[in-house]
């Protein structure tokens, strides 16, 4: 298949996205309507693999950071080191190339996947990440002209007061991997439930294809990561008692 020479072209944007927010890498490769993903187990592997898989699919598109319009970066909510990694490597390639940025949304990642598979079942959802603690990184969105609009703007919960909310707003459709840590902690009554998402390089590539066109790009130095917990590390005594509460909790069941 012929690929456009030049982004100036009118053939739609070249953009490159990674997002390493949760223990699960994603990156894509955009070119038009076409795009290229990978994904694979993060954590304390992604600062190792996430080059790698990064040119490795630039390679694959046949295209190099020159051809790029932009590189689109996962932003969070997630843990604090992944969040961290996604914009320093998005600023540093962005930088050596001349290119901005494209802060994503790393909850809407998970919308957009819900999206992909069940339409407009899914056109109000609402996305709770695991964020460890017993707390979740949680957002409402609507999707509406091609785009979501956060009708809860990412947030950290309890579980207990994300739970609260459901019950007096019982959401339509929830997803994302605090369904499955919580379990029945995050009753949702009749709402479609969703688990883990199905292609996450995918829904990465359509939301950077999205802030492309809604002109959401930003210089490079403005790149920052979102963090909504202040505190990243417990002490021991921490660890412990929250070993204890889980315990606790697994007795009483």
């Amino acid at each position: 298949m012929d690929r456009p020479t030049s982004p100036s072209e009118g053939h739609g944007p070249r953009l490159l996205a990674l997002d390493t927010a949760t223990e699960r890498m994603a990156v894509a490769v955009v070119d038009g309507a076409r795009h290229w993903g990978a994904e694979e187990a993060g954590g304390a592997q992604t600062s190792q693999r996430l080059l790698p898989v990064v040119f490795g699919l630039l390679e694959r598109a046949g295209l190099t950071l020159a051809d790029l319009d932009a590189v689109a970066f996962g932003r969070g909510p997630g843990a604090f080191t992944g969040l961290r990694t996604a914009c320093s490597v998005a600023q540093g390639l962005a930088f050596g190339a001349g290119l901005p940025v494209l802060p994503i949304d790393s909850l809407a990642l998970i919308a957009e996947d819900a999206w992909a598979r069940y339409g407009d079942a899914a056109r109000q959802v609402w996305v709770a990440m695991d964020a460890r603690m017993d707390e979740a990184y949680a957002a409402a969105y609507r999707r509406g002209d091609g785009q979501w609009v956060a009708t809860h703007e990412p947030a950290l919960w309890t579980v207990a007061a994300l739970a609260a909310a459901w019950q007096r707003d019982p959401p339509t459709c929830v997803a994302g991997s605090a369904l499955e840590a919580f379990a029945d902690r995050l009753p949702s009554g009749p709402a479609l439930r969703l688990g883990v998402p199905h292609d996450r390089a995918a829904a990465l590539a359509n939301l950077a294809r999205q802030a492309w066109l809604q002109g959401q790009a930003v210089d490079a130095a403005l790149a920052l990561p979102l963090y909504l917990r202040d505190k990243v590390a417990l002490t021991t005594a921490e660890r412990e008692a929250a070993a204890a509460a889980k315990a606790a909790r697994v007795t009483v069941q």
